[in-house]
């Protein structure tokens, strides 16, 4: 009896301890800091939301344009000779047949001069040949001149008329020349920088002009617009006149209107693009020739698109997503198909639809089925 007492003491033991053991290694898991780290892990993000909105937007394409002068001429002096004066200033806005330019006149005077004289002279000869013809047919007919003599007189008749046509012809030439002397302007515009000043010999089409005048009012504005748009560029053209706008890059305020009058008969296939041009009234000259402006197209107005903040769309290996807030503060990652962005929007074609909410701010803490919470303002100031 003494010896199973003792087994049984000793099995007694051994249970205690292995039970003992046990309780020992359960206490960490059962503890207040591991349901803590678990309540972690479910901490709700804060982040900022938008909501999707259904609205009117503007079918656009944007690019970068270069002012072109509606007209621009290089006047240069068609004649040989010396500048004597300049009637006009730099940048001065001139019209038409306005003076420009005087050379000197006196050798084409004196040319126009001689050219008249030359013409008297021979109309002179030219009358007296055919009166001496004349008289030749005459005597021919009462017998006392021969047929010979009067061939030869109506012969010298006839040279001198023509003498004196070519005559004419110089003298013609030479008031042409003479005129040639006035250099008038030959369209209405803006002059720029005089390139030859008084007491320069000019030489007749020179390489380097006298003045440069350019057309402002109106003006084109060229760009490139990508040939994968051109399809539909082509079709809403066919609709109708569409409106371009154009604002240079340093200014603010209200861009100036236009309207597409242009498009080239080829794509550029090193670019990709085709050329397009745009026409503009001008009248506050606030566009200049040369200069490089911001463009946009506007081809339509979509009057219920989807649009979202650009910060609310994110870029992941399959595609373009957002999150999306349910109603218990979860969020949700659903894939969308971006038409198009504008300004700080995007236009969403698939994947959303108005009055949901999505995230602006916050997308790299979160996970789908993450529990957010909406920022304050004041928590996005300090943020």
């Amino acid at each position: 009896m003494r010896k199973e007492w003792i087994l049984a003491s000793v099995l007694a033991a051994a249970t205690a301890a292995c039970s003992g053991g046990e309780a020992v290694q359960q206490t960490p898991a059962s503890n207040g800091g591991g349901r803590g780290g678990r309540g972690g892990l479910n901490a709700p993000v804060p982040v900022t939301v938008a909501t999707v909105q259904q609205k009117s937007v503007p079918l656009e394409i944007t690019g970068i344009g270069t002012v072109i002068a509606a007209t621009t001429v290089a006047v240069r002096a068609q004649i040989t000779g010396e500048m004597t004066a300049v009637h006009f200033k730099e940048g001065d806005d001139v019209q038409q047949g306005q003076l420009l330019v005087s050379l000197d006149k006196r050798p084409f005077e004196a040319a126009l001069q001689q050219a008249q004289a030359t013409l008297e002279r021979d109309t002179a000869q030219a009358n007296n040949a055919r009166a001496q013809a004349a008289r030749y047919r005459d005597l021919q007919a009462r017998g006392i001149a021969t047929k010979e003599q009067v061939d030869t007189s109506t012969t010298q008749a006839a040279a001198l008329d023509a003498t004196v046509a070519a005559d004419r012809a110089s003298v013609d030439n030479a008031r042409v020349q003479l005129e040639y002397a006035t250099i008038d302007a030959p369209i209405s515009g803006r002059t720029g920088l005089l390139q030859v000043h008084p007491g320069n010999l000019i030489r007749a089409n020179d390489t380097i002009p006298i003045v440069t005048i350019n057309r402002i009012t109106p003006v084109y504005v060229s760009f490139a617009v990508p040939e994968a748009q051109l399809p539909e560029l082509k079709r809403y053209m066919a609709r109708g006149q569409l409106t371009v706008r154009a604002l240079p890059p340093s200014e603010t305020g209200n861009p100036s209107i236009g309207h597409i009058n242009f498009i080239d008969n080829a794509v550029d296939t090193a670019t990709g693009t085709i050329r397009v041009k745009g026409t503009f009234p001008n009248e506050d000259r606030r566009l200049w020739p040369g200069q490089f402006v911001n463009v946009t197209l506007t081809l339509s107005q979509d009057p219920n698109a989807i649009v979202v903040p650009l910060l609310a769309v994110q870029t992941g290996q399959q595609g373009t997503y957002v999150f999306v807030v349910k109603s218990d503060q979860t969020v949700e990652m659903r894939p969308v198909t971006v038409a198009r962005n504008r300004d700080a929007e995007s236009v969403i074609k698939e994947g959303l639809k108005a009055g949901e909410t999505v995230v602006t701010d916050g997308q790299l803490r979160l996970v789908p089925g993450s529990r957010v919470t909406v920022k304050s303002d004041a928590q996005k100031v300090a943020s």
